[in-house]
């Protein structure tokens, strides 16, 4: 079933049940924010394949994550600072621009996986999470943790990753828990045997 909501196109991948901070500043985002307050509603984030984050309306990817606005703050007229939380991955069927440059997509929601235990073999990938999340600090994560969800374990960690956006994104179009979650360890292990 298509849906209309606002498009946020940022230099960054937003993962169901991830938690992404956002300072919000220009007048269209200002007033998305506000509407999406005022109504409890969703809007889009989607990785930037052209363009800028500010100015003209950038060019966003084909998928992306719906975002729920979780608490904020207005430290200064006309300025928001958001905890935002993803929910579902979308698939963008059309897009429009607003004489603000809001772009408004039709979007399609894609269907979670169904929940799929982590198998064995990838206990050290649970292993790693659950360190870092200790490292980082529990209230940079969206709670519940569910180490448990192979979907769950995979997104977090592809958060945490320093790889290129662009590489993010593939991560989030993968519609396997299993296969993600191979992917990310492929990752991992590259990173590793790339330090000098």
């Amino acid at each position: 079933m298509a849906m209309e909501i606002p498009i946020f196109p940022l230099g960054t991948v937003l993962f169901p049940g991830g938690r992404l901070p956002l300072r919000i500043f220009e007048p269209r985002y200002v007033e998305m924010t506000k509407a999406c307050i005022r109504d409890n509603s969703l809007f889009g984030v989607a990785l930037i394949v052209g363009g800028f984050e500010v100015g003209t309306p950038a060019v966003p990817a084909k998928v992306g994550c719906t975002a729920r606005i979780t608490d904020w703050e207005v430290p200064n007229p006309g300025l928001f600072t958001l905890n935002t939380r993803g929910e579902s991955i979308f698939r963008l069927i059309d897009r429009r621009t607003q004489p603000d440059g809001l772009i408004i997509g039709t979007v399609e929601l894609i269907d979670p996986p169904d929940p799929t235990g982590v198998p064995e073999r990838y206990a050290p990938l649970q292993q790693l999470l659950g360190d870092l999340i200790k490292e980082l600090g529990e209230e940079n994560f969206a709670q519940p943790t569910r180490f448990d969800d192979a979907a769950w374990v995979a997104s977090r960690l592809a958060e945490l990753l320093p790889i290129a956006p662009e590489r993010k994104q593939k991560l989030l179009e993968a519609t396997r828990p299993l296969a993600m979650l191979a992917d990310v360890e492929t990752l991992l292990r590259q990173l590793r045997d790339d330090r000098p």
